[in-house]
C-alpha cells in the first residue's frame, strides 16, 4: 500500500461518513466543513491504528530523534535543553502510548465534533509536533555530517546518507514513506489545522455532550490497553515488520541480495568542482571518457536502477560469535528446528572492580635418564599475584528473573530434546560473557545489532522457533507456552 492508496481510501470513507453526518444526523450547515473533519479524523484514526498495534516501534523513534535533538542543540545557544532529551528518551515508551492515544482519540473527536475549540488547537499543536519531526528528517538531508543542523548557510546539496533519522515513522511499519514526502504531508496537513482554529463554530457536533464524553472516555481507555498490550504482555498482535511468523528469512535474504547484485549503474553525474556545471554521462559512455574528468576538478556519482526487490531488515541479519564465525549462516542453513533466543539489550549496570589475579611462571628441566634418553620435566618457578581492573554487571533482578523462571526451565526442556539453542544479544562480549557465566544457561551466546533484534521480536528476552531458514514462531517471554506444548504443536 501506498499513501496514495491511503489517500484514497480515506476520502471515499469520509464521503460516506459526511453522507450520513448529512442526511441521516441531519447536520447541513457546513458540508465542507463536515467533510474536511471526517476526512482528517478517518486519516488520523488510521495513521494512528497502524501504530498503536506496535509502540515500542513508535518508541524507538522516539529515542532516535530525542537522541538526534540532544546532540543538535548541545552545540548551540539552547543547550541548557539538552538534559531533557536524556529524560523523555528513558520514558519513551510512555511518550508514545500518548502520542499514539491522543491521535486517535483526536480523530474521533474530529469525526464527532467534540469540544471544537480545544479539538482545534489539540489537532494544531499535535500537526506542528509531527511537522517538526518530518521536516528534521528531510532537511537533515542539507546538512553535511560536520555541519550543525542550526549553521544554515554551511549547508550543501541534498544527500540522503546525510539524514540522521531516515524514516518518520508515520504509520509505523505499515508503510515507509520518503522522509520528503512525510514532510510535505504534514504541511498539507496545516490547512485544515488552520481551517479549524479560524472555523471551529462551524464545526458539526455529533450526538449529545455526555454521549461524546463517554465515548471518548471509554475509546481513550480502550487504546490505552490496548497498546500496553502490545508489548507488555504480548507481541504485536498485527505485524508489519519483515520478521513476520511463516517468513522463509534465507529465502528472502538472497532475494534481496540478489537484487542488490543486479542493480545496473545508468549514469555517471560529474559535477565540476569550480564552476558547479553539471554533466550527464550514460555509464559505459563515461568509462570510455573518464580521463577527461579528473578527480581533483569533477566529482562524480552515478544514477542506477532500483531493486526489483526492496531492501528490508532481512538483509542485515546477521548474528556473530565472538570468534567471528556467521552464526546466523548456521541458523538459517539448519533443516533442523532450533532455538533463538533474542535480547536487543541485557539490562544490568557495569560496576568497576579488581580482582587478584596469580601468574604462574614455569621452568622446564632436562633430565638425563640412564638408558641415554632424555626427557624434559615442566616445574613451577614462581607464582606472583597482581591486581586487574575489570567490568562486573550487576543484572537488573527484574531482567534476570526472566531467565530464571520462564526462559531456562524451556531452554532445559529444548536442550534435553536435542535442539540447538542460539542467545544473540546487543551489546559488546564482554557484558555478554559477564551475562552467560552469571546465567549460566548450556547455549550459544552470539552478538547482534541491538535495532535488528527489536525489529525480529517487540520483548526482550523474546523467543524464536526457527527450521530450515523459516520463522515458524516467535513469543512474548510471558507469553511462552511450555516446550512440551510447543514440540505437540511445531515438532511431531
Amino acid at each position: 500500500m501506498t499513501l496514495s492508496t491511503i489517500v484514497i481510501y480515506t476520502a471515499i470513507v469520509a464521503v460516506i461518513l459526511t453522507l450520513i453526518t448529512y442526511f441521516v444526523l441531519n447536520k447541513k450547515d457546513h458540508p465542507v466543513m463536515s467533510y474536511v473533519q471526517n476526512y482528517v479524523g478517518a486519516f488520523f484514526i488510521f495513521s494512528g491504528w497502524v501504530k498503536a498495534v506496535d509502540p515500542l516501534g513508535t518508541a524507538y523513534k522516539m529515542q532516535d530523534y530525542f537522541n538526534q535533538f540532544e546532540f543538535v542543540f548541545e552545540e548551540t545557544w539552547f543547550s541548557f535543553i539538552t538534559p531533557i532529551f536524556p529524560i523523555l528518551s528513558d520514558y519513551a515508551v510512555g511518550f508514545s502510548v500518548f502520542v499514539v492515544v491522543f491521535e486517535i482519540v483526536l480523530g474521533a473527536m474530529l469525526i464527532l465534533g467534540h469540544k471544537p475549540k480545544f479539538t482545534a488547537w489539540a489537532f494544531l499543536i499535535l500537526v506542528i509536533f509531527f511537522t517538526v519531526l518530518t521536516g528534521f528528517t528531510y532537511l537533515t538531508g542539507y546538512v553535511p555530517g560536520d555541519v550543525n543542523f542550526f549553521s544554515f548557510s554551511d549547508w550543501g546539496e541534498f544527500n540522503e546518507n546525510n539524514m540522521k533519522v531516515t524514516d518518520c515513522g508515520c504509520f509505523g511499519d505499515f508503510i515507509k514513506l520518503e522522509p520528503k514526502v512525510s514532510f510535505q504531508k504534514d504541511l498539507v496537513l496545516l490547512i485544515p489545522a488552520i481551517y479549524f482554529l479560524f472555523k471551529s463554530k462551524d464545526m458539526h457536533t455529533l450526538f449529545s455532550k455526555t454521549i461524546r464524553n463517554i465515548g471518548v472516555t471509554i475509546l481513550g481507555l480502550g487504546l490505552i490497553y490496548y497498546c500496553i498490550s502490545n508489548f507488555l504482555w504480548d507481541i504485536p498482535d498485527n505485524d508489519f515488520r519483515p520478521f513476520k511468523k511463516g517468513v522463509n528469512i534465507a529465502a528472502q535474504k538472497q532475494l534481496e541480495e540478489d537484487a542488490v547484485a543486479n542493480v545496473q549503474i545508468t549514469e555517471a553525474v560529474l559535477t565540476n568542482k569550480a564552476s558547479e556545471e553539471v554533466t550527464v554521462l550514460p555509464y559505459n559512455q563515461y568509462l570510455s571518457v573518464f580521463k577527461d574528468y579528473p578527480k581533483e576538478e569533477w566529482s562524480v556519482s552515478y544514477n542506477q536502477t532500483e531493486p526489483t526487490v526492496p531492501h528490508s531488515k532481512i538483509s542485515e541479519f546477521a548474528i556473530s560469535s565472538e570468534e567471528g564465525y556467521a552464526l546466523d549462516e548456521e541458523i538459517l542453513e539448519s533443516t533442523e528446528p532450533m532455538i533463538l533466543l533474542v535480547a536487543h539489550k541485557l539490562y544490568g549496570d557495569a560496576s568497576p572492580s579488581t580482582r587478584i589475579v596469580k601468574d604462574t611462571t614455569y621452568r622446564t628441566d632436562t633430565i638425563f635418564q640412564r638408558d641415554g634418553s632424555i626427557i624434559t620435566q615442566k616445574s613451577i618457578a614462581s607464582v606472583d599475584e597482581r591486581t586487574e581492573d575489570y567490568i562486573d554487571y550487576l543484572w537488573k533482578d527484574y531482567y534476570t528473573e526472566r531467565y530464571d523462571d520462564v526462559i531456562k526451565p524451556f531452554v532445559e526442556a529444548a536442550r534435553a530434546e536435542g535442539l540447538k539453542v542460539v542467545l544473540a544479544a546487543g551489546g559488546d562480549f564482554e557484558r555478554i560473557n559477564d551475562f552467560k557465566y552469571d546465567m549460566g544457561m548450556d547455549v550459544q551466546y552470539g552478538e547482534a545489532d541491538d535495532l535488528l533484534l527489536k525489529t525480529i521480536v517487540r520483548s526482550n528476552p523474546g523467543v524464536v522457533l526457527m527450521q530450515g531458514g523459516k520463522l515458524v514462531d516467535k513469543w512474548h517471554y510471558k507469553q511462552l507456552p511450555k516446550f512440551n506444548e510447543v514440540k505437540e504443536s511445531y515438532l511431531q
